[in-house]
């Protein structure tokens, strides 16, 4: 890796509370990827930090090297606090939902600018008030394709067969989208429509979220889709999936 400035834009992902007035923070940036960072009297020091230390906000941060993983915190400038995503529980949830995705699949010290600017879209379109489904399907989607693990879609993952069937079946663990031939049994049944929606919604750009209208089946079907591409390559289910569907 590179070596780190001492001044960066990033993005809170999460914080623990550390001793009687510290900070832990775990930060995402486009150009270091994951990074942990230790506010000294981070509880305290309103002069310094505010609140730039809550999750989602974004913040150009001022930094040491400490000893070890950990950078030392010195001060930040607010760019964007998101506050208004705390004001809405779904949308709290989903947020939430999405930066432990983050946290969960990418490697610290890498370089990942397209995904900083697409967890930072998919932030600014909930707090907007765009349509939740809509965005959790984009979201999975993109990240699971920028991170290099899109199954097959719009072929047999098996013999390459081009569809032409309007229903077909989908096994993450087989490598994605299946014909009836070779499926038999396994996976799931989806419409060949909804594969389509899939492969078109990655032809545009990863930031845009408006625009975007999908069917109750295709969401369906779609979050069966990614959930198991999701599963198959988490380290263990995130703790705010849970929470999320119970709403």
């Amino acid at each position: 890796m590179e070596s780190i400035p001492q001044r960066c834009e990033a993005l809170v992902l999460h914080h623990t509370n550390y001793g009687e007035s510290d900070i832990i923070v775990t930060l995402f940036t486009a150009q270091y990827g994951l990074l942990k960072g230790f506010a000294k009297a981070g509880r305290k020091s309103r002069k310094r930090f505010g609140a730039v230390l809550e999750p989602f906000t974004q913040a150009v941060f001022q930094w040491k090297q400490g000893r070890g993983a950990f950078l030392l915190l010195q001060e930040a400038e607010l760019v964007d606090s998101r506050f208004g995503l705390r004001d809405d529980l779904q949308r709290l949830a989903l947020a939430s939902y999405g930066v432990e995705l983050v946290s969960l699949l990418l490697e610290e010290g890498e370089s990942y600018q397209h995904i900083y600017e697409l967890l930072c879209s998919f932030l600014d379109y909930l707090e907007q008030g765009g349509d939740e489904l809509c965005a959790r399907l984009l979201f999975e989607l993109r990240l699971i394709y920028l991170l290099g693990y899109m199954p097959h879609l719009l072929h047999c993952s098996e013999c390459l067969k081009i569809f032409d069937d309007e229903l077909i079946r989908f096994d993450a663990n087989r490598g994605g989208s299946l014909c009836l031939d070779c499926a038999g049994s396994a996976g799931i049944a989806v419409d060949l429509g909804t594969i389509g929606s899939l492969a078109r919604s990655l032809k545009v750009a990863h930031r845009q979220f408006e625009g975007f209208s999908f069917g109750q089946k295709t969401l369906q079907q779609a979050g069966l889709i990614l959930g198991q591409v999701l599963q198959q390559i988490l380290p263990r289910e995130p703790k705010s999936l849970k929470f999320l569907s119970q709403l």
